[in-house]
């Protein structure tokens, strides 16, 4: 997953779930207003927990093309074999 992809589904998740998305820009903005620390920092979990995700889909990704590339060789091998 690409980080425009990544966008694209919290942009679609908005757009057919806007009570929700309502609900947490709200929720955000008292905490801004009233809290600002707490705000801050469920602003830079929010990120962290993001970037986790990215790396972890982008490492995924890349690990299971690799077993499916390692996979094909096996088969044509096999094949050659025969």
């Amino acid at each position: 997953m690409d980080f425009p992809g990544l966008i694209d589904g919290i942009v679609s998740f908005a757009q057919y779930h806007w009570v929700i998305a309502i609900v947490l820009t709200l929720g955000l903005l008292y905490f801004m207003y009233r809290k600002p620390k707490l705000f801050f920092g469920i602003l830079l979990l929010g990120l962290f927990l993001a970037g986790l995700f990215y790396m972890i889909t982008s490492i995924a990704g890349s690990g299971s093309e690799q077993k499916k590339r390692l996979l094909h060789e096996e088969e044509k091998q096999s094949d050659s074999n025969r």
